[in-house]
């Protein structure tokens, strides 16, 4: 299962994001998942000392998320959709991706498109989303904050590469973050473009 590259990769505006992106990648859910464990799990204690119940909100159920993985455009090809809701301490975490490619060889584009319910930790959007606001313009690449439909956003390019991510806030829970490898910066619009993100918003 791949997952969100979301918690770290923005934090890299000189562009060492490429180094550092597969591994943040791997580490964003399960980063999530002890912040979630750790905050929840001390507001367990307390609450059960009071005879209080916990109330923890529910990330849906990947199943409602996979339909709004797009399929590839013209000439491209699309795995699969992945997808997975676990259960971790009492509260559940939700992350979809779809990878995709153009042709074949190690210069073929790529793209992949990622979800990620977080609705089950606020503070979690709110660290994340205040990273956006740092801005780089270099010859090396560019990082910057945007707005997409109404919604925040980051977007991060390397020129050399020619990687590229763009990473989207929803309805102030889903994260949607767009990577492409060996395409143009202005393919990043394009592809945020095939999400309903106003559908996505709704899911609940």
């Amino acid at each position: 299962m791949k997952t969100l590259g979301l918690w770290r990769a923005p934090i890299y505006p000189r562009f060492e994001m490429r180094r550092h992106v597969a591994l943040a990648r791997k580490a964003a859910i399960v980063f999530l998942k002890v912040i979630l464990a750790f905050v929840f799990g001390f507001t367990a204690v307390d609450l059960r000392g009071q005879n209080e119940p916990v109330l923890v909100p529910d990330a849906v159920d990947y199943k409602k998320l996979i339909p709004i993985l797009p399929e590839g455009p013209s000439g491209w090809t699309a795995d699969k959709p992945e997808g997975s809701t676990e259960e971790v301490g009492g509260f559940k975490i939700t992350n979809v991706h779809r990878d995709y490619r153009k042709g074949e060889g190690a210069d073929a584009p790529t793209a992949s498109i990622s979800i990620l319910d977080s609705v089950a930790n606020p503070d979690y959007v709110t660290a994340t989303t205040a990273a956006w606001n740092e801005t780089s313009d270099t010859a090396e690449g560019y990082s910057k904050s945007v707005t997409i439909d109404g919604n925040p956003g980051f977007e991060a390019y390397e020129n050399e590469q020619k990687h590229g991510s763009l990473w989207v806030m929803v309805a102030k829970r889903y994260f949607v973050e767009i990577e492409l490898q060996k395409q143009d910066a202005k393919e990043l619009e394009e592809w945020i473009k095939r999400l309903d993100l106003k559908k996505l918003a709704e899911i609940k």
